[in-house]
């Protein structure tokens, strides 16, 4: 999987893609993670990316022009990796509708993506209108740009791709996957000061193990986010 980021600040993403389980599907070949600073495409002398918003209001806007130029730049690059359906092209926004895992599991079969990372206040209108194909927030929150959640995308997205996990069942197995929370985990030692791991984690009889782990998740999910049992 190709995805191509535009961004303002790279450099945001040199840790982030550099380590832990994105640095391994990236070595593994299973993602393909490329960063376009898409002042780059800024035509005048000062590389002026935004600009004053007509009508009045308080903020920037970044205009559309380098926007539009860095996605006919990418189209005519990717002519080899883009085949005849539509190309994902993903702004990153508080307006977007909510990131979930499901939306996670589908962009993972995705061949590529175009994730655009916005900042100041907003980006010109006309390229949400005109380029883009899907817009996702991460939560109800204002950030000061779309770096994070961009990188909350890829994470997701890269941990759902075959041979990145060690194990894949542990992926099948996590919170929102089967509409659950996940249950609760424990590892040696069985006894730390005082508190000891449930005696049926330690019996041997998977049958009643996988009855407890999905009790556990119904009561967790009933406790902790009852909305996911009401959907």
């Amino acid at each position: 999987m190709l995805i191509d980021v535009l961004t303002l600040f790279p450099q945001m993403f040199s840790g982030f893609l550099t380590e832990s389980i994105v640095k391994r599907a990236i070595e593994k070949k299973k993602i393909s993670v490329e960063l376009i600073n898409f002042r780059d495409f800024c035509k005048d002398k000062n590389k002026q990316v935004d600009d004053y918003p007509f009508g009045g209001s308080a903020g920037m806007i970044i205009k559309p022009e380098p926007i539009f130029d860095a996605i006919d730049f990418l189209k005519k690059k990717r002519k080899k990796t883009i085949n005849k359906e539509k190309v994902p092209i993903i702004y990153l926004t508080p307006q977007g509708e909510k990131f979930n895992q499901n939306i996670a599991e589908n962009l993972s079969k995705q061949k590529y993506l175009i994730l655009i990372c916005g900042h100041y206040k907003d980006i010109d209108f006309r390229v949400r209108e005109h380029l883009i194909t899907r817009e996702i927030s991460i939560g109800d929150f204002v950030l000061s740009g779309g770096e994070l959640p961009a990188m909350i995308l890829i994470d997701s997205i890269a941990r759902l791709q075959k041979g990145v996990l060690s194990h894949s069942e542990s992926a099948e197995t996590d919170s929102f996957q089967n509409g659950l929370l996940d249950c609760p985990y424990y590892t040696r030692p069985r006894e730390y000061r005082g508190y000891k791991v449930p005696e049926i984690l330690l019996s041997g009889n998977h049958k009643k193990i996988s009855e407890w782990q999905k009790k556990q998740r119904i009561e967790i999910t009933k406790k902790l986010r009852k909305d996911l049992l009401n959907d």
